[in-house]
């Protein structure tokens, strides 16, 4: 069998397993569930969100839906400043940040800080106020809340269930996204290998 035909048979083949279908255009499915466009994974995301906030649990000045857009374009490699300028309103970085770390979108910045952090970690289970650990640290109370918070939130498991289902909709997208992109290519290849015949035979 010729490389070109291996490829489409494990392509078909690879979309049969995932759908019990050999015709790709209908409902994909897979372990997940229904492999959904963008716009639906991000209602989906913002579901969980207002659940989340509902409980309680989590309190920010954004809205789900903001909250469900600030997780995809994180995953987009949006900094902070962008996704806030998405969202209509650029003030809304440092906002943005703070719902970002407390749902566990770190970025490497959110550690690096000018003293090893266990000397933080020692000073603030010492009973020092935070003016006293600021002092001590040569850094300021704002820097030092934000520091206080990543450590924080790292090891509160408080919303692990919740940012699960959240992982568990991205893989969705990601799948999507992947699937989408595979057709697309394929198809292309595919229409440009028959036009090229198709000059061939008229030539």
């Amino acid at each position: 069998m010729k490389p070109e035909k291996m490829k489409k048979k494990k392509l078909l083949e690879l979309f049969t397993n995932i759908t019990s279908k050999t015709t790709i255009v209908e409902p994909m499915k897979k372990i997940h569930g229904t492999l959904r466009d963008r716009e639906a994974i991000e209602r989906e995301i913002a579901l969980i969100m207002r659940e989340l906030l509902d409980q309680g649990v989590f309190t920010t000045k954004l809205t789900p839906r903001q909250l469900a857009k600030l997780v995809i374009l994180y995953h987009d490699g949006k900094n902070d400043t962008e996704i806030a300028r998405d969202m209509g309103n650029e003030k809304l970085a440092k906002t943005v940040a703070r719902a970002r770390v407390r749902i566990k979108l770190f970025r490497d910045s959110d550690f690096k800080m000018p003293f090893e952090r266990e000397v933080l970690e020692d000073l603030l289970a010492s009973g020092k106020t935070m003016n006293e650990v600021s002092e001590i640290l040569g850094i300021s109370s704002s820097s030092l809340r934000e520091y206080r918070h990543v450590i924080a939130m790292e090891e509160d498991i408080t919303l692990d269930p919740f940012l699960e289902r959240i992982q568990y909709v991205m893989e969705d997208r990601d799948l999507t996204e992947q699937m989408t992109s595979g057709v697309a290519e394929d198809g292309l290849r595919e229409a440009i290998d028959t036009t090229e015949a198709e000059l061939i035979d008229i030539s």
